[in-house]
């Protein structure tokens, strides 16, 4: 089973999609964040699931809609370690631009 590591700046991406659903006054915005972690837990047994991006990453497409999002990773076989680089809605143009995902 491969490890799944988040980089810190993650933690930003999961408070900005909070923020977006307090902003739409989502009830169940746990609910929504657990979503996103229990798609990610899948890539503990299947870490090339993802579709190919660019420089070795990709990208896991979760949920669907107004619950979808795209988590930005790279598997890295000789650690058997998934690193998720980023987290963003699938209606949001881009990544964060930040050095974690060059």
């Amino acid at each position: 089973m491969s490890r799944v590591e988040l980089a810190a700046e993650v933690g930003e991406d999961f408070e900005r999609i909070l923020e977006h659903l307090e902003l739409h006054a989502v009830e169940d915005r746990g609910e929504r964040i657990r979503e996103i972690v229990d798609a990610l837990n899948v890539l503990e047994r299947n870490p090339e699931i993802g579709r190919p991006t660019s420089d070795g990453k990709r990208e896991l497409v979760i949920g669907r809609r107004t619950h979808g999002h795209l988590a930005l990773y790279r598997y890295v076989a000789a650690v058997d370690t998934v690193f998720i680089l980023a987290i963003r809605s699938q209606k949001e143009a881009g990544y964060a631009e930040r050095s974690a995902t060059e």
